[in-house]
């Protein structure tokens, strides 16, 4: 019996006919340069075998000629416009050889990948082959290692082609090309047409646009955070040993609050007791670091990336390079977990010869040896990736692929990590803080996988009930830190969680959207982080601003795809109902895209417009199915060039790239057209539409000028730009202490600045404190302050770009998305203080006298937008209830109903917020700026505001009338919380009677922590940000 192997690489079937024939084969050439037929006898089942090869798939899908042009039809009709299959022209030689071999066969053995995309090219084999031969039998092998036992089991145990999951493919080749082609003709058209910067191919994929849409959705949370300060008490005790070297420090059980005021209270009332350290408990345990798990596909991406620092695509290309010299198994797998018989020692006995890890390797023959992990995933296809033989040899980045691969598979062998943890609490001033130590008793996987880290942390002997005196005792503060830009290791992550791609898909898609220009990597360091380009932010917030319910650039449609493919495999649905169903929901969207692109428009327009340049060069005729491809146009800044009727794009400037002649590019595998699933093909591009302009550079917008900053020690770094910036130094105390009055701590706190007592470190004397210093520095200390908005950010620094007088004149704007009107010019002085009209006043850390009362807020010239008391631009509102107010138009908070902090004023207001007189308080609602007789909120009892009970003032906690405490002149009755006072006294925002305090329901309290010994409480931050109050209860 003759039988014709066909593998999928040329590679691949010299490795092949090396393995079977024992090197004993003769080598014949085919219409193809690059691939050889390779003919041998195969006893074992007493056959003639023909080797050959093909080169990724054979046939390609588009549209037939009356709607392969871009202006011949609506880009909706191709939803349902006929598709053709053929094979591409630049594979016919292949064609040929298939049909000259099959022709003498009488049995066809495919030899592809075996992954879903193997499957299909497969069956495209077979397909040929059978109108060569209808007669010929066709049987598949499946192996996952190119090693001599799988390459015969293979050969001698063949299967039947899996033809579900090759039905998956094309439902998902045709799905795509006929949603990328509609909306990539429709996006760019309409583009093209509105906005003169865009001149080339503006294309979509369905995963494409996605895996742009994390992106983009991580720069926007970068762009809007805003670093919010904590504070937490610190506490360290020097060595008590020389052996010893640093300090132990122990972490305050609460974490840290955000309130200083509530913080500072805590700390001077620990500082008060005058006691010693008291050690609660000691617990000592034994822990483990466990080893990884076996390495899928994903995992090598995520881990090449963030730990080698290569790309994601890059790193399958090493692996399958390697793959193909018979190094590793088959680098594309979901599964983590080995098969119970799968044979290890011989692995590992393989890599005994390696000079770095061989000595390793013969520890676990010798009884290091302890079977790996199972993970949660098996594809039942391949096994986790892992070495098959030892490759001494290699360079460069394909050693150190191979050598991640190898330490892995051995950590994988070997066994956790064993350590000894010690926790260590203690109570000092009625707080309770902890200390944890390490110690590391066996290494084991980590003697071979330096990759994780686990570092021993002494922590003294301490003993139950022991007590001592702190060394150090500080109130310190830190930030919050922004989320940092994806990099490609994240983006990864996200894609297979979501289901965007397949795990040898994934890289691809990232490459893509690095090639068409939306996305630019930005190195920080050794990082690579991603940064859309302002092409890409304009038109994923543009899809976004349109609200579809599964949006064009989120991954619920690309899910869903996902999923019906799996269905389709296992024979739940057929690939006819997987494609309808997919354009059912494609031409939904479309239409929606359709009638509301102008806000595409509009977004692409405001990030384009000033930062991009002209587009490429164009050009290129239609071409056609028999004779020669028409020429592409060039590719501009965003992506390949629009190719002629049936050729590929032509070679791209900027970050285009280029397309091969004919509707497909080179010989990758995935289908053709505008195919963004598994394939890595160009698509067809409007021919004739190219223009000779200049290709646009995408740009990457710039770094908000106010990046959050993270706390490191005294100081505070720019994440970004690693600049660093003074930070208030911690609040700190001498020991031993004395017994401080807390109503002094707090009055002359506010009165004179953050009165600092000296270094807390034990025997070192420190100058006595200055009085005076602020919270917040002296704007004028400066002599060129940096220009804020009247947000209280850093403004934006933009330039003029339009032709006129002032076209290149720089100027400042809000720096908070516009929410204030701020705007000066760059090349003027800044306004005074007076001049723009807002005193600039230096807060104190605690207030001195500050009462329920206080109702002052910050204070803005009529020329100035209004602010509400959370500092806000205040709204303009008009009253729509009949009356006599009807129609008049008042200030109101922005917030949502439950966050309002009360503010109002009538627009018409005689007395203007500058006059710095409080208006007149309704009875009815709280709200300030009119009376009971005019409010517009009809005296809603939910919105109103209740103050302090004070029975000497009307507007406190009692009854309007009578003056009596417990309800209003409504009738309506309010709740008191009757609270301890702390030991040392009470806060001046609180009134003492009989030991206790009087708190009305104006204020909801939420407790925020609770421990064994004590809690704190705050009021709702979102209820009332204008006026918060503190009462501190100790049990």
């Amino acid at each position: 019996m003759r039988v014709l192997c066909v593998a999928e690489k040329p590679s691949i079937a010299k490795s092949i006919s090396q393995i079977l024939s024992g090197g004993q084969y003769t080598t014949r050439s085919s219409p193809v340069n690059f691939i050889k037929n390779y003919d041998f006898n195969y006893p074992q089942t007493r056959a003639q075998f023909t080797v050959t090869c093909v080169a990724g798939h054979l046939m390609n899908h588009d549209f037939t000629d009356a709607h392969r042009k871009w202006n011949s039809c609506e880009p909706f009709t191709l939803f349902e416009a006929p598709v053709v299959s053929f094979v591409a022209p630049d594979k016919k030689g292949i064609e040929r050889n298939l049909i000259s071999e099959a022709k003498k066969a009488q049995q066809l053995m495919i030899w592809t990948d075996c992954d879903r995309e193997g499957e299909n090219i497969g069956a495209e084999i077979a397909s040929i082959c059978r109108k060569a031969k209808p007669g010929i039998t066709v049987k598949r092998a499946r192996f996952s290692a190119i090693i001599a036992q799988q390459i015969h089991h293979a050969a001698q145990h063949p299967v039947a082609l899996d033809m579900a999951q090759s039905a998956a493919v094309e439902a998902r080749t045709l799905l795509d090309l006929r949603t990328g082609a509609a909306f990539t003709r429709m996006q760019t058209l309409a583009l093209q047409s509105r906005l003169d910067q865009v001149k080339d191919v503006v294309s979509y994929g369905p995963c494409q646009f996605p895996t742009l849409g994390f992106v983009v959705s991580r720069y926007n949370q970068v762009k809007s955070f805003v670093p919010e300060t904590f504070h937490y008490i610190f506490l360290a005790l020097e060595p008590k040993s020389p052996k010893v070297k640093r300090d132990t420090p122990f972490t305050w059980r609460r974490g840290h609050l955000f309130e200083f005021d509530v913080a500072f209270a805590i700390y001077a009332d620990v500082l008060s007791r005058n006691e010693q350290a008291v050690v609660t408990k000691v617990t000592k345990k034994n822990t483990k670091k466990w080893k990884p798990l076996p390495l899928t596909t994903v995992e090598l991406q995520k881990a090449g990336s963030r730990l080698l620092k290569l790309a994601p695509k890059k790193i399958l290309d090493i692996a399958e390079k390697l793959y193909q010299q018979g190094f590793l198994s088959y680098p594309r797998t979901e599964t983590d977990q080995y098969d119970p018989q799968f044979d290890f020692m011989s692995l590992i006995e393989k890599q005994t010869a390696d000079g770095a890890w061989g000595d390793f390797a013969r520890s676990l023959q010798q009884g290091g040896f302890l079977s790996p992990r199972r993970g949660k995933n098996n594809d039942q296809a391949h096994p986790p990736i892992h070495p098959t033989a030892h490759a001494g040899n290699l360079v460069g980045d394909e050693k150190r692929v191979y050598e991640f691969i190898a330490r892995r598979f051995l950590a994988c062998c070997s066994k956790d990590a064993v350590g000894n943890e010690t926790t260590v609490d203690i109570v000092y001033g009625g707080e309770e803080f902890y200390a944890s130590g390490l110690i590391v008793l066996e290494r084991n996987y980590l003697e071979v996988y330096p990759y994780d880290k686990w570092a021993s942390k002494e922590v003294p002997n301490f003993n139950q009930g022991e007590r001592f005196i702190p060394s150090v005792c500080e109130l310190r503060e830190g930030q919050t830190t922004k989320p940092a830009l994806l990099t490609e290791a994240d983006l990864v992550g996200l894609m297979d969680k979501n289901g965007i791609g397949t795990d040898a898909t994934i890289a691809q898609h990232i490459e893509m959207i690095l090639e068409r220009g939306y996305v630019i990597a930005r190195m920080e360091g050794a990082t690579k982080y991603l940064v859309p380009s302002t092409l890409g932010i304009g038109l994923i917030d543009g899809y976004n601003e349109i609200g579809f319910d599964r949006s064009l650039s989120k991954p619920q449609l690309r899910r869903e795809t996902e999923r019906n493919m799996v269905q389709v495999c296992q024979g739940a649905k057929t690939k006819h109902e997987m494609i309808a169903e997919g354009i059912e929901q494609y031409k939904e969207m479309f239409i929606k895209a359709k009638r509301d692109f102008n806000k595409v428009v509009s977004n692409v327009r405001k990030y384009v417009q000033g930062n991009g340049g002209a587009g490429g060069p164009g050009g290129g005729g239609a071409g056609n199915n028999g004779g020669q491809a028409g020429g592409g146009g060039g590719g501009g800044g965003y992506g390949g060039g629009g190719g002629g009727g049936n050729g590929g794009g032509g070679t791209g400037g900027g970050r285009g790239r280029g397309g091969g002649a004919g509707a497909r590019k080179g010989a990758g595998r995935g289908g053709g057209g505008f195919d963004d699933g598994d394939g890595n093909d160009g698509g067809p591009g409007p021919g004739g539409r190219g223009r000779g302009r200049d290709p646009i550079t995408a740009v990457a917008p710039a770094v908000p000028a106010s990046a959050p900053v993270r706390r490191v020690g005294g100081t505070t770094t720019n994440a970004i730009n690693g600049g660093t910036t003074a930070a208030r130094p911690p609040v700190s105390s001498t020991h031993p202490l004395s017994r401080h009055c807390f109503l002094y701590a707090y009055s002359s706190y506010a009165a004179t600045g953050p009165a600092r007592p000296p270094n807390s470190r034990q025997g070192v004397s420190q100058p006595p404190p200055v009085a005076g210093p602020s919270r917040i520095p002296n704007p004028m200390a400066n002599p060129c302050p940096e220009v804020q908005c009247d947000c209280g950010v850093l403004a934006k620094e933009l330039t003029v770009t339009k032709d006129n007088a002032n076209k290149g004149r720089p100027f400042f704007v809000c720096g908070n998305d516009k929410q204030c009107n701020f705007f000066q010019w760059g090349d003027e002085p800044p306004q005074s203080v007076a001049q723009k009209g807002r005193s600039m006043t230096i807060p104190s850390a605690v207030p001195s006298k500050r009462s329920y009362l206080d109702r002052s807020m910050p204070q803005s010239a009529p020329t100035e937008p209004k602010r509400c008391r959370c500092d806000l631009t205040a709204v303009l509102k008009t009253v729509n209830k009949e009356g006599a107010n009807q129609n008049r138009k008042f200030w109101a908070c922005p917030n949502s109903e439950q966050a309002r902090c009360g503010f109002f004023e009538w627009e018409d207001n005689d007395i203007g917020p500058s006059s710095g007189l409080v208006s007149g308080e309704c009875f009815k609602c709280g709200m300030e700026g009119h009376w009971a007789n005019a409010c517009p909120n009809d005296g809603a009892s939910s919105k109103r505001q209740k103050s302090s009970a004070k029975p000497k003032s009307n507007a406190g906690g009692a009854c309007y009338k009578c003056g009596e405490e417990g309800h209003y002149s409504s009738g309506e009755s309010f709740d008191r919380v009757d609270l301890p006072l702390l030991n040392v006294g009470l806060c001046s925002m609180h009134e003492t009677r009989t030991g206790k305090t009087t708190v009305p329901n104006i204020f909801r309290f939420q407790r925020i922590e609770k421990r064994a010994r004590s809690w704190s409480w705050r009021s709702d931050r979102k209820r009332d940000q204008g006026q918060r109050e503190i009462c501190l209860r100790r049990c």
